[in-house]
């Protein structure tokens, strides 16, 4: 009987020997296939996280915080637009079901990120609104130094495309006086109601957006000072080809509040006349209407007005503050 206990004790320890040497190995198993899935977790995450920093970064200003980067670069679009130095895209946002302008900005002709002030200039540009001047909704920098900026769509065109498309409309003194002191409007709060006043840089026709009603949307503000020095001079030759450079630039690249004025007298003279700048063949100080057989006495007053901004001297061009104030008197 004795014997028996013994036998059973024996088989009985064993047994639990055995299964504690079971549980012992599973457990030294799982955790070693814990410990590999979690350095296997660890490496997709990180490569998740490389994926994303590969991605670029977006940064987001007013009217564009549910932009994401997916947004910008899935975006199916087509060109609208060339230059020297980018590429303009009308894109739709397939997950938000809308329609932006990308500007794509060439590396080559674009500031590198690492210099002074470049992203300063960027959260400037961002934080700028007001009724008559494009905002820039989003900036993004890819990481081969691809940036690209994010802009409302607008589809009525340029003001270019408007005067010259001949249906009429820009002949009315109404749409004319509402456009000129639009872009008035935009480009005083430019230079005169910013903390840091900002040169427009490149102000043409092609420049000015419209919305409904034919308002006046001004864009490419500052976009100078995103570019390297060489893109900005070429900017300036391509403005003194369609007719937009004034005097001074001739001997220097510097533009000035003053540079602008000029360009925004071209434009008046554009409005007044309907005609393409070109000095060799100055416009006529006034269209004639179909409706009117005698001069309109305000279309007089705007293009003495464009040919004071136009003067060869930057000292003997108003400024934006007497040329709103004139405008106002002229439309009242």
């Amino acid at each position: 009987m004795e014997y028996r206990y013994k036998i059973i004790l024996i088989a009985t320890l064993s047994s639990s020997f055995t299964i504690f040497i079971i549980i012992s190995l599973f457990c030294i198993y799982t955790r070693k296939w814990c410990s590999k899935d979690e350095k296997s977790w660890d490496k997709e995450s990180n490569f998740e996280v490389k994926e994303m920093e590969n991605k670029g970064e977006l940064v987001k200003f007013e009217g564009g915080e549910d932009l994401t980067c997916f947004d910008v670069l899935d975006a199916p679009g087509e060109v609208i637009g060339k230059s020297s130095y980018g590429t303009l895209y009308k894109a739709n946002l397939v997950r938000s079901d809308s329609v932006v302008v990308l500007r794509f900005l060439r590396p080559a002709c674009s500031m590198n990120l690492v210099e002074k002030d470049f992203m300063d200039v960027v959260q400037l540009l961002g934080s700028i609104r007001h009724p008559n001047l494009v905002p820039l909704c989003g900036f993004y920098v890819g990481p081969r130094g691809e940036k690209l900026l994010v802009h409302p769509f607008y589809r009525r065109g340029n003001l270019a495309q408007f005067i010259r498309d001949g249906n009429g409309e820009s002949q009315k003194w109404s749409v004319i006086y509402m456009i000129s002191i639009g872009i008035a409007r935009g480009l005083d709060h430019l230079h005169s109601n910013l903390q840091k006043p900002i040169i427009h840089g490149n102000l043409k026709s092609k420049n000015i957006l419209l919305g409904r009603n034919q308002q006046p949307f001004v864009s490419d503000f500052g976009l100078h000072m995103l570019l390297n020095p060489s893109t900005f001079q070429e900017m300036i030759e391509d403005a003194a080809v369609e007719g937009y450079k004034p005097p001074e630039l001739i001997k220097t690249n510097n533009t000035t509040f003053e540079t602008d004025i000029f360009n925004f007298g071209v434009i008046l003279l554009e409005l007044v006349s309907g005609r393409e700048p070109n000095f060799n063949d100055k416009p006529s100080p006034y269209r004639e209407f179909t409706s009117n057989t005698t001069l309109d006495h305000r279309i007089l007053k705007l293009s003495q007005l464009a040919i004071a901004c136009c003067s060869p001297l930057p000292s003997f061009r108003p400024d934006i503050k007497f040329i709103c104030k004139k405008l106002q008197e002229i439309g009242s």
